[in-house]
């Protein structure tokens, strides 16, 4: 699948040809560079490796900085493999451009990393309702899950059970969204609707 790595800027609108106002995620994708080159020969496959995000080279391994050196180019923060990447011709230590590969109107899918709530109840965490009213003496239970059991059978809880603990931070892919604009010089992708991950983290675009 064709795609390229970018980093979340942040949210803005735009108006469409009929004046909607378009809430739209702004994408810095790109320039990428091609790390690796997987073929069918040697690894069995078709695949294009491509780093993004300049990193200190002290912070990079020294596998890491020969592994960049075949490329030549710079340490990159991310890697991410495209396999069957068939959307142009590129070689080993070619730049990917964002208007290489997506134009306006285009239909993606963005993965990303959800932001981290810490841990949370069942009321933020699964939307319960917790206790409607006030009566009889219950002023502690608003937010409270509830039964999460019979007792003599099975004598145990359910796998899967919706209770409180970690929310966030899991890795999610939204599809089928629309790339409203592509602007090739400042390498920004501008795409309808949300996509998850706090401003400044890293997203994988890829092309349906």
């Amino acid at each position: 699948m064709n795609g390229i790595i970018g980093k979340k800027v942040g949210m803005t609108s735009i108006f469409d040809d009929d004046g909607r106002n378009i809430a739209c995620t702004v994408i810095e994708a790109g320039p990428c560079v091609v790390t690796q080159v997987k073929n069918e020969d040697s690894d069995g496959y078709h695949a294009l490796q491509l780093g993004y995000g300049d990193a200190k080279p002290k912070n990079t391994t020294r596998p890491m900085k020969g592994h960049f050196g075949k490329a030549n180019t710079t340490p990159k923060r991310k890697i991410v493999e495209f396999r069957d990447f068939d959307a142009i011709e590129k070689s080993l230590g070619d730049v990917v451009n964002v208007n290489d590969i997506f134009a306006d109107g285009d239909t993606v899918n963005a993965v990303g990393t959800s932001k981290g709530k810490g841990f949370q109840g069942v009321v933020k965490r699964h939307g319960f309702g917790g206790v409607g009213d006030k009566t009889h003496g219950q002023h502690n239970r608003l937010r409270a899950p509830g039964s999460i059991g019979a007792s003599s059978f099975p004598s145990r809880v359910f796998k899967g059970m919706r209770m409180a603990g970690r929310m966030g931070n899991d890795r999610v892919k939204i599809q089928n969204l629309k790339v409203v604009k592509v602007y090739p010089e400042q390498n920004i992708l501008l795409i309808k609707g949300a996509i998850p991950g706090h401003n400044g983290s890293f997203v994988i675009i890829e092309k349906r």
